[in-house]
């Protein structure tokens, strides 16, 4: 059986989460991580040397890094509307899980959500929540126009290209400040909650985190 480490209310661990979800995978899921604790125990180390999570272990193959494993798991799910049969299908899924992780995962996820909301009042600088606003205004606005004319990232169906960039926006959509006009990505929002795994694993309750910086 799939085996996966990490606290539910971790980002990372809610895009492996998701997808397992989506694809009706049977697992053992561990709290590791924040509270639980854990990452720095030998046996957890020598599946991931980094001491973080998401980490799975399927039948023996140990993999860490979230979009590796959203990788892996739809490669040997072989299902298509998560891993295309076209390269080229799939290297378009590939470019926004990168984006994603290098555009607007360190523009809210690092810069808003850990700059602003996990820090203290007194604690927050302020110069630099204003610029990773104003960049991540500028990625919701580059995928307002990536969703013209289509339901999902990818196209027409939901697949692996909506996972990254999707499961900020729970967060991102229930934090007081404000944001550009966006509607065809408040509509793809729409879309992506009707998903029952999206409400099981992504909308999880995170007010209690509040200008807390430790668990």
């Amino acid at each position: 059986m799939l085996k996966i480490w990490g606290r539910r209310s971790a980002f990372n661990v809610q895009k492996v989460m998701w997808l397992i979800g989506e694809l009706g995978l049977p697992h053992k899921h561990t709290e590791a991580g924040g509270a639980a604790g854990g990452l720095d125990d030998p046996a957890f180390l020598a599946m991931n040397p980094n001491g973080k999570v998401p980490v799975i272990d399927n039948d023996g193959t140990i993999v860490w890094e979230s979009h590796s494993i959203l990788r892996y798991l739809a490669a040997i799910t072989g299902d298509t509307a998560f891993w295309a049969d076209d390269p080229a299908a799939r290297s378009e899924a590939d470019r926004w899980m990168d984006w994603s992780q290098t555009s607007l995962q360190p523009a809210f996820l690092t810069g808003i959500f850990w700059g602003y909301f996990r820090t203290p009042e007194a604690q927050r600088d302020w110069p630099t929540i204003r610029e990773k606003q104003k960049l991540t205004c500028q990625c919701l606005v580059r995928l307002d126009e990536a969703l013209d004319g289509r339901d999902f990232l990818g196209g027409s169906q939901f697949g692996l290209a909506d996972i990254p960039a999707g499961t900020n926006l729970y967060r991102l959509f229930g934090m007081d400040l404000d944001w550009p006009a966006v509607p065809r990505v408040a509509a793809w929002y729409e879309r992506l909650k009707e998903r029952p795994a999206y409400r099981e694993h992504v909308m999880i309750p995170f007010q209690d985190l509040k200008g807390r910086t430790r668990f």
